[in-house]
């Protein structure tokens, strides 16, 4: 290679450009007989003589060598047009010319560093390196880099004490290119890579002793004279070295300015680039200096600002677009733009301002409309995180969650501890992050979601606790939004709104949050004090506060504050001023409530009484006599009772108020007494079963009354977590078989505070007692608890998978074991509960790696959950996308089942094609039956013939072999069908004998054996009634007569059989039997759906009852929530979903009819109706959707329209509701799941009402959620789990149901919100919409209005003419510009729920009324006005609407990114639809709505490789529409017209290959540049010549000549 350079530490990225000298080769050129001789040249040429460069010129000053050059007396130099012809004659003496070159280079940059400030020698040394580059004795390619690290080195000292330019708050990004060959460049901080350019090529020794005919390279500038002077001038004047810096950088600008003449490689462009950039950035202008070296400075900014625009003039060449040798958006992405301390320079200030002009266009794109109003609404069971992994192999699952991000400068999102805290208070990006925090305390989003984002507050964190990358939300906004939500309590209580169930919720995230330690309590008590005291009105006028802060007190972060931390005393004066005793309380009409609050503060005082002495003068004294009045009613109350067994189901409104107090002041006694209240009634023997040994004694609590939750809800938290440790530890842990009634009360304290109770109880109980599971009993009763009880408790904090796996454990550990049948069957039916509740992707094991732990069971049923989790639902992440594939493999791998055509004709795609290939083995399972029936049937006849000894059994278990004992109910199947009677007692006890797997494996056989008998029967001319007829009488033996085999596990073998024509068949007669009728009834008339509201005596079913003689047997454990009919819950959906596959819909509406009553009590019937309407849509008959929504029943009190009963009947199914129906379903929306804003825009006559409507019906917030509805208990919310995703998933489900088509759904809907705000302007003033949208001819080239935005066809007039008189705005509580643009977000989220038919919809409908825009249509408009009309129309909805000048298209637009925001990941796939539709792009202005709909999507795909490519391809092809080789455009238009679309592609590139924000090592990924270089192809020469470096020729593309893979395929 070309160049001699020295070894330098670290390595420059810049010297790429000319591969790194080996050592040897470097003493070879430094030991080269040509050296001298060509130094020497040069000191003739330059006026050197070599006595003065042996004595070190160095020593003098610069002004002497300046007078020394002019002296008289001086030999004048040869003229320099000899030079070329002396090196030539010189070069023809040494014939290695490579090394030659390499040494000419190295003495050239040696003179450069040394005579830059010398002007005669500089013009000479300029002149020189043209002729010899001209000449060919010299390559700019190879001398330049060298030159510039050379440079660089020269600056090292000084600039290692220069500040470097960072970046802005918000951008991590900056733009030094990265080249290849330079491993040690990786900057600690990504944000400010320049920081180590400054020390890039620093000498490794020091050689200042060393003459220039010594010197090896010129990278070591320590060795040349130059740096002794430029050394000794740093340390007398550091003005005086800047100045000969200047110099230097002048030469070098001129040379590289000569070099630039000619054709340069792509990857001396980059590094000319990066130092040039790095020059500008590493500028300072000198500070705190005193008026003589200011005057000094001023006398040298020449030469400073000649460096500097010779700097810029070398940049604008470089990305000049005439050339395009470097892209304009290296500039956009380099730290350029933050120049701190800009001097007073109009070219320097100019190319800063292009660059943030571009880059704003560039963010712009990356953006979407509105994204400043996404904001997590806890609607969905799922969270769509805004940030993604960062790392290749992250997990998608991990402890960190970004539910919103920050926007960079260039619009990329960003997340982080750090940038957190860094976000200013009041700003917008502050007001965001607040927005989504007080709607998470109002809406009450799962636990599991609050672990995920919040960070534990400073205060409570370890020292060496690091910042946490995926965090979004400072310790100050958490604070901030608990004291706000305090604050609106306090206003709705004052406000006379019946709002107590509020502060119950909020307490309950309070205390959770406060023992997390994610609030820093002190600065929260300063936040709170300081509002109350600074409030306009008297806003503390109760004592709810002081109740807050009581529930917290006991927590240990508390007690320590109040007791040891230097703030105690006025921490407590400030707890105390929010003591607010109510003085007018009516004596004959208070409730529990007002007695609560009335002595709360004594409570509190008496706690914190007990602290520390210091602060007891504080304190009232008056609060703490009237504590006493509390310990005399309990003293009164034990009395009374006796022995403290207080009757709980006669307390009245006092004694239950006095008890609640009691809670926060004497916990201890409190729980004491409930304790005693279970135990009051005493204990009993536990009724000896038949099956039981007669010396076996079980003891029991008898029963009493559980809880109720009116009195639990008033218990202090703290009381109530001390109640639950006792109750487990008597349940679990107590000798005794704890009564219903306890256990009941013990789930009901979970369910009422689902945030502070909550424990996964497999841990937690194994922490207590490791072997506490092998104890009798406590698995059954856990197992039932979770399984009945708190199923979706689970699901609501995430922990469902958790379980599931858990539970697996039990499930592999004992299902090869003999005659475990009742704790299996239970833990496989919570499974199988547990998978079917599962919305989301999940793993069947923790890894991907070995065979499944499911059951055969379990397997399929696995199957049947993706399949409706990912039809109706779609695949949230990539990393489930990727990881489906070797899941379904898993899965498949220990399972043989096959299914049927028309179950597989509605699996989703990606499932469908993965079974379709799979061969059917029934067909083998048969042969194999056929072969060994002869001697299982012999088998059989010994063991069930009604004279066989009973000791036979036991020989047949130890003896047949295990393959002949999987056909034994089907040799006991076809004896009963050859009219055989059959030893009942044998086959019962051999089946119990038999481990639950042999048992599964019996039943599955045994369907096949008979369905193939019945086809079989039929094919010999018997008739198949009587074929059916007599099985179901042999089947009826197995499951009611003698009760040997699981019900529910024998219809779900039936049901996977369903391609058999009997199959189903057998199944509806089994369901219609009356024993099994009988049964549901029985067990729907002594139970409730609502358990907890239920508070009646339970009544304990005896074991056999319940479960019946195969899961009985020998078992004594008796059971408390456990049925046979409960155990079909999970089956009878399964059930509907296969009769429906098989077009029998009329039956599936008969089998609802009956079992409506037992799907009441299905923990997850509401997600059921949801996901069976989104499953089967447009497959379902209006007769059974009815009946599906027959199954959510008045108890839910699901939030249905008004009107949606009547068109769901309508006779008249073509016409769909009016457009007024589906506003009011989005205004629903916006009132109870968009997240409130928290400012207004301009006032309306909106604002004025607000205060009046909204008083009994929404929150102190726009849009809150205040009534009562909002604020339902988790308990009354379990499905789907909070009044957020019920009032969403309800919207759904009307969509779902209406009898008309999707394409009419959506039309309505997308006419809405294409004229939102004409609408609501004309709906709040009563104007109605008949007439239109309203005429305009002119072009809208100002931000014209919708208003004024004619209609584009009939359709438009017709979609919004429904809508008259109704006052939308003022049931709102909003202005008519926030609400059009909150409608635009709740139909974007509506839509996103809905099935990907409704997606292709918007597509479609969304395009045409694009399209139809009459002055895009226009082609007659000039150019410029359509641009400028377009990006009038492509502003945000939320500020066009402020001035009125919403358009159609930027609320389609906005509509779109809304939808999209909301999509999982596998759902995006389909959004190319919509470019679709508008394809071919005929204009700039249409090829700019296209980037401005999908180019924001590109950050999301970036990790979803083939969609990110595919989308890149797709705007290339829009591109090309407009721009291409042979596109037909009526007014073509310059490439210069789309400079923000060519940057905003180079931008997206970049940004996959990073995988998030660019850095300043982000490169292009290969597979991109390739796909790049081929669809480029298609473009015009003019737009591929701007495009030329996303390439793969390194002779075109900086970015290819810089790749490490491309640079080492070609060298």
């Amino acid at each position: 290679m070309d160049g001699g350079h020295g070894l330098r530490q670290p390595m420059s990225p810049a010297i790429s450009a000319s591969a790194v000298v080996p050592q040897q080769r470097q003493m070879q050129l430094h030991h080269h007989p040509a050296r001298p001789a060509i130094a020497d040249l040069f000191t003739l040429y330059l006026g050197m003589n070599s006595k003065q460069r042996a004595d070190d010129p160095s020593t003098e000053s610069s002004n002497k060598l300046q007078k020394r050059v002019t002296a008289l007396n001086r030999d004048l130099p040869p003229r320099d047009e000899q030079f070329i012809s002396d090196y030539e004659q010189l070069r023809m003496q040494f014939p290695d010319q490579e090394q030659l070159q390499a040494v000419t280079e190295s003495v050239l940059i040696s003179f450069v560093l040394q005579c830059s400030s010398h002007a005669p020698r500089s013009e000479f040394l300029l002149f020189a390196t043209r002729c010899l580059c001209a000449r060919g004795h010299l390559r700019w390619d190879s001398l330049l880099p060298s030159l510039l690290n050379a440079v660089s080195s020269m600056e090292a000292p000084v600039g290692q004490g220069v500040p470097v330019a960072s970046g802005g708050p918000l951008t991590p990004s900056s733009s030094v290119l990265t080249m290849p060959n330079a491993p040690n460049f990786h900057p600690s901080n990504p944000a400010s890579p320049l920081s180590v350019m400054n020390t890039i090529g620093s000498p490794t020794q020091s050689g200042i002793d060393q003459p220039v005919g010594a010197n090896v390279s010129p990278i070591k500038a320590a060795e040349f004279s130059s740096s002794a002077q430029l050394g000794t001038a740093a340390r007398g004047d550091q003005s005086r070295r800047g100045a000969e810096i200047s110099y230097l950088h002048i030469l070098s600008c001129r040379i590289l300015l000569a070099g630039l003449e000619s054709n340069l490689k792509p990857a001396t462009h980059a590094v000319i680039f990066q130092h040039m950039v790095n020059w500008l950035v590493n500028w300072e202008r000198p500070h705190n200096m005193d008026e003589a070296d200011v005057m000094q400075i001023w006398k040298l900014e020449k030469p400073l600002h000649e460096w500097m625009h010779l700097c810029l003039d070398v940049i604008w060449i470089l990305v000049n677009e005439e050339k395009c040798r470097i892209p304009f958006y290296e500039l956009i992405r380099c730290n350029l733009q933050f120049l701190q301390n800009i001097p007073d320079d109009e070219a320097l200030v100019s190319i800063i301002m292009e660059i943030h002009r571009r880059r704003d266009m560039v963010c712009m794109h990356m953006q979407m409309l509105d994204q400043h109003l996404h904001c997590p609404t806890f609607a969905t069971h799922r969270f769509l995180s805004q940030s993604y992994p960062t790392i290749a192999g992250e997990s998608v699952s991990n402890l960190r969650y970004s539910p919103i991000t920050y926007p960079s400068v260039l619009g990329e999102p960003l997340h982080g501890e750090d940038l957190a805290n860094s976000i200013p208070k009041g700003g917008l990006d502050w007001e965001r992050a607040l927005r989504c925090l007080r709607h998470a305390l109002r809406t009450t989003p799962s636990p599991d979601w609050w672990r995920r984002v919040l960070l534990v507050a400073p205060c409570y964190r370890s020292s060496q606790q690091s910042s946490t990358p995926g965090a979004v939300f400072s310790p100050d906004m958490i604070g901030e939004a608990v004291a706000d939500r305090t604050i609106e309590l306090l206003r709705l209580t004052n406000s006379e709104t019946q709002c107590w169930q509020d502060w119950l919720l909020f307490a309950d995230i309070f205390f959770f949050l406060m023992k997390s330690g994610c609030i820093d309590f002190l600065d929260f008590v300063d936040k709170l004090a300081s509002r109350v005291t600074n409030s306009d009105q008297q806003i503390l006028r109760s004592n709810h506060v002081t109740w807050l802060l009581a529930q917290i007190i006991r927590i240990e972060i508390v007690m320590n504050t109040l007791s040891s931390d230097p703030r105690k005393v006025e921490t407590t004066r400030k707890i105390i001023s929010f003591h607010k005793e109510d003085k007018t309380l009516d004596a004959n009409n208070i409730g529990p409530q007002s007695i609560l609050l009335d002595f709360i503060s004594s409570s509190q005082t008496l706690r914190i009484w007990s602290f520390n002495t210091s602060i007891r003068e504080h304190l009232n004294s008056d609060q703490l006599q009237k504590g006493k009045q509390i310990d005399e009613w309990w003293k009164q109350m034990i009395k009374a009772s006796g022995e403290r067994m207080i009757d709980f189901t006669n307390l009245d409104e006092r004694a239950t108020g006095m008890f609640w107090v009691l809670s926060f002041t004497m916990a201890q006694p409190a729980c004491e007494a409930v304790m005693n209240w279970f135990t009051s009634a005493g204990m009993a023997d536990l009724i000896q079963g038949p099956n039981m040994q007669p010396n076996e004694r079980i003891m029991m609590m008898r029963e009493t009354y559980p809880l109720s939750m009116s009195l639990l809800s008033g218990l202090s938290i703290n009381l109530c977590l001390k109640l639950a440790f006792q109750l487990e530890e008597a349940i679990f842990l107590g000798q005794a078989v704890p009564s219903i009634a306890m256990v009941e009360t013990y789930v009901r304290l979970l369910l009422i505070t689902p945030h502070s109770l909550f424990r996964p109880h497999f841990t937690t109980l194994t922490q207590r007692s490791p072997s506490i599971l092998s104890k009798s009993g406590v698995s059954l009763l856990l197992l039932e608890i979770l399984n009945y009880r708190l199923l979706p408790l689970y699901r609501y904090h995430g922990k469902s998978k958790a379980l599931m796996y858990d539970v697996t454990k039990i499930i592999s550990m004992i299902k090869g074991k003999r005659g475990e049948h009742r704790l299996f069957r239970l833990a496989e039916n919570l499974c199988m509960n547990l998978i079917l509740s599962l919305k989301d992707f999940f793993f069947v094991k923790k890894e991907l790696k070995g065979p499944t732990e499911f059951t055969e069971t379990l397997n399929r049923i696995t199957i049947i959950s993706l399949a409706i989790t990912i039809k109706t639902r779609g695949i949230a992440e990539v990393e489930h996308m990727i990881y489906l594939q070797p899941l379904l493999e898993q899965i498949m791998a220990t399972s043989q089942h096959t299914w049927s055509e028309k179950t597989l004709r509605y699996f989703p795609p990606l499932i469908r094609d993965f079974l379709m290939g799979r061969m059917d083995k029934r067909g083998q399972a048969i042969q194999a039956w056929q072969q060994a029936e002869t001697t299982v049937i012999n088998q059989c006849n010994q063991l069930l013939s009604p004279s066989a000894e009973p000791n036979y059994v036991m020989t047949y278990l130890s003896h047949s072999f295990p393959q002949h004992r999987q056909y034994l109910c089907a040799g006991a199947w076809m004896l009963m069908n050859g009219h055989l009677d059959i030893n009942s007692a044998n086959l019962a006890r051999v089946l119990r004998e038999f481990s639950p797997e042999e048992v599964t494996a019996n039943i599955y056989t045994m369907v096949d054996v008979l369905l193939h008998h019945i086809q079989f029967e039929v094919q010999r001319g018997h008739l198949a009634q009587d074929l059916l007829s007599k099985a179901i009488t042999n089947l009826s033996f197995f499951i009611w007569t003698h009760e040997l085999l699981p019900l529910d596990i024998l219809l779900l073998a039936l049901i996977d059989r369903d391609d058999d024509p009997y199959a189903l068949r057998l199944v509806i007669s089994l369901l219609e039997k009356p024993e099994l009728q009988q049964r549901v009834k029985a067990f729907c008339s002594s139970r409730s759906p609502e358990h907890w509201l239920k508070n009646q005596h339970p009544k304990r079913v005896e074991l056999q009852k319940a479960l019946g003689n195969h899961l009985s047997w020998k078992d004594r454990y008796p059971p408390f929530f456990d049925d046979i009919a409960a155990r079909l819950l999970p089956v009878i959906p399964l059930i509907i979903y296969r009769l429906i596959e098989n077009d029998a819909t009329d039956i599936a509406d008969r089998v609802l009819a009956f079992y409506s009553s037992l799907l009441a009590f299905h923990p997850l019937r509401f997600t059921f109706v949801r996901d069976i309407l989104a499953y089967f849509y447009g497959h379902l008959p209006i007769k059974l959707i009815g009946r599906i929504l027959n199954l959510l029943g008045v108890s839910t009190k699901t939030p249905f329209s008004e009107s949606f009963a009547k068109y769901l009947v309508s006779s008249n199914s073509s016409v769909c509701p009016p457009p007024e129906y589906f506003a009011n379903l989005l205004l629903n929306l916006v009132n109870n799941v968009i997240p409130p804003l928290s400012s207004k825009s301009k006032s309306t006559p909106a604002d004025t009402t607000r205060s009046t409507f909204n008083k009994h019906h929404v929150s102190s917030q726009p849009g809150g959620i205040g009534n009562n509805d909002g604020q339902r208990a988790f308990y009354q919310n379990q499905d789907p789990g909070s009044y957020t995703q019920l009032v969403l998933e309800t919207a759904a489900i009307e969509i779902l149901s209406l009898p008309v088509s999707a394409a009419q759904i959506v039309s309505s809907l997308v006419q809405i919100i294409a004229h939102v705000q004409a609408m609501l302007i004309q709906s709040n003033s009563g104007q109605g919409m008949s007439g239109g949208l309203g005429q305009s001819s002119v072009l809208p080239t100002s931000p014209s209005g919708g208003s004024a935005e004619p209609s584009g066809s009939n359709q438009t007039n017709s979609a919004a003419s429904g809508i008259s008189a109704t006052n939308f705005v003022s049931r709102s509580g909003y202005s008519s510009q926030q609400l059009s643009v909150l409608m635009i977000q709740a139909c974007g989220l509506l839509l996103a729920q809905l099935p990907p038919e409704f997606h292709m919809q918007l597509y479609s409908e969304a395009a045409r009324v694009i399209k139809d825009c009459w002055w895009l249509a226009d082609s007659s408009r000039p150019v410029k006005d359509l641009d400028s009309a377009v990006g009038y129309a492509l502003l945000d909805p939320t500020w066009a609407s402020q001035d009125n000048t919403s358009t159609a298209i930027g609320n389609i637009v906005a509509l779109l990114h809304s939808f999209f925001s909301n999509l999982p990941q596998e759902w995006l796939e389909s959004t190319h639809t919509v470019i679709k539709h508008l394809r071919p792009v005929n204009s700039v202005a249409m090829l700019r709505i296209a980037f401005r709909i999908l180019g924001p999507l590109l950050p999301r795909l970036a990790f979803a490789r083939p969609l990110f490519m595919k989308t890149l391809a797709l705007l290339f092809n829009v591109l090309g529409d407009v721009f291409g080789k042979n596109s037909q455009v009526p007014n073509p238009v310059e490439a210069s017209e789309i400079t923000d679309i060519i940057d905003f592609l180079h931008h997206a590139v970049m940004y996959e290959g990073q995988g998030g924000p660019v850095q300043s090592t982000s490169k292009p990924k290969l597979e991109i540049l390739t796909l790049c270089g081929k669809v480029i192809e298609i473009l015009r020469t003019d737009v591929q010549h701007l495009l030329s470096h996303l390439t793969t020729d390194p002779n075109c593309s900086i970015y290819a000549a810089t790749h490490p893979k491309l640079v080492q395929n070609t060298s």
